[in-house]
């Protein structure tokens, strides 16, 4: 795409995350104007009004029906979708149709693997289609390509090792008993509920849900926090990507979050909806820290890459930190930065500096260690 202002679609604009990416685009030159998209069109507007500082527009729209979001997606240069991860090929197959890019937060490893099949359409189509282009995935595919870039000739046969871990904290949250998650209950549920997979010789496996991950020093301000693996869609590209023997997820929630999340795990679906319906955002002082670790031949040949993110446009970290990358992406298809074509994860089609730079001015610190 040449340099110029774009037009971009928000699917899911009422949820938890697409606020703060609106928010973004609003203060972004390169985009001209937005489309949110939701079931809940009176939301949606909200979030125009809120955030979109004139520049946005809202409609309502059910992304299962291909044909209408296909519809709702002319002129869009592309999409951005923040929606359940459970409609993602429905959204993908929509931009085929309206011939624009596309970009998401992530497909929780399963979808991600059935995303990645649309690849040859989408090269076909000359579009890219982003996968996972939030904090974790995302940011963290990014960090872990330059972390295996910094390992240097050591890894040229191959990456050890990568582990990837993250949490959040919310140090503002008031004790009413309401659940404040930092992006979607059913989305935590699942990667909570559904076993994780690890890879290990170099093939995935599965083990467990909430097989403990072990004390993590996230350093400040989060310090020392218990991990847990979980379901993610890292696992689905970072053996093909970097040639990795073993790598992982673990994630780090306040203990009180984790436990409430335990007991709606074991609960009637009912009580899911309910809570969801009932939670509140987490507060503006949030804060989420990500670990990568790569490793090569030895144990002298790690790279450790660590972002922070505070809080930024008033926002909590927690949401900024998926927010942002999204956001970023946009401007990069507006200048021209992304070339790719097909459906790719962030570390295939995404410079890893070009991210890291648009994301420190938005409120995250990067440092890396060896």
């Amino acid at each position: 795409m040449a340099e110029r202002e774009v037009s971009v679609a928000v699917l899911g604009a009422a949820g938890t995350i697409a606020p703060a990416i609106v928010h973004d685009l609003a203060e972004s030159d390169e985009v001209a104007s937005m489309a949110l998209l939701d079931l809940d069109a009176g939301k949606a507007q909200a979030v125009a009004e809120a955030h979109g500082a004139g520049k946005a527009t809202a409609a309502p729209i059910d992304a299962r029906d291909i044909g209408a979001l296909a519809h709702a997606l002319e002129g869009a240069d592309v999409l951005v979708n923040t929606a359940s991860y459970r409609i993602n090929l429905e959204a993908m197959r929509a931009c085929l149709k309206a011939g624009c890019h596309y970009l998401d937060l992530g497909g929780l490893y399963w979808m991600t693997s059935r995303q990645l099949e649309l690849g040859a359409e989408f090269e076909r189509a000359g579009r890219l289609a982003v996968l996972g282009i939030g904090s974790s995935p995302g940011k963290t595919n990014l960090m872990a390509a330059e972390a295996v870039c910094r390992l240097g000739p050591v890894a040229a046969g191959g990456v050890e090792a990568i582990d990837v871990f993250a949490a959040g904290r919310d140090p503002a949250a008031p004790d009413d008993g309401r659940l404040r998650p930092p992006y979607a209950i059913q989305t935590l549920l699942d990667e909570l509920t559904l076993e994780p997979v690890v890879l290990r010789d170099g093939r995935p496996e599965q083990i467990a849900p909430l097989t403990p991950g072990g004390s993590v020093d996230y350093g400040e301000p989060i310090g020392t926090g218990e991990t847990i693996y979980t379901l993610h869609s890292e696992l689905a590209t970072f053996g093909e990507s970097f040639g990795c023997r073993r790598a992982s997820f673990r994630l780090s929630l306040a203990p009180a979050l984790l436990a409430r999340l335990r007991e709606l795990a074991e609960a009637p679906g009912e009580d899911a909806a309910v809570a969801a319906r009932e939670a509140a955002s987490p507060s503006n002082q949030t804060v989420s820290v990500h670990l990568v670790v790569a490793r090569g031949g030895g144990a002298a040949s790690t790279v450790t890459a660590r972002a922070v993110t505070r809080p930024h446009f008033g926002l909590g970290g927690s949401v900024v930190s998926t927010a942002a990358p999204a956001a970023a992406c946009v401007r990069l298809f507006a200048r021209g930065a992304l070339t790719a074509a097909g459906a790719h994860p962030p570390e295939r089609c995404i410079d890893p500096p070009l991210m890291f730079a648009e994301l420190e001015a938005r409120g995250c610190a990067f440092s890396f260690t060896s």
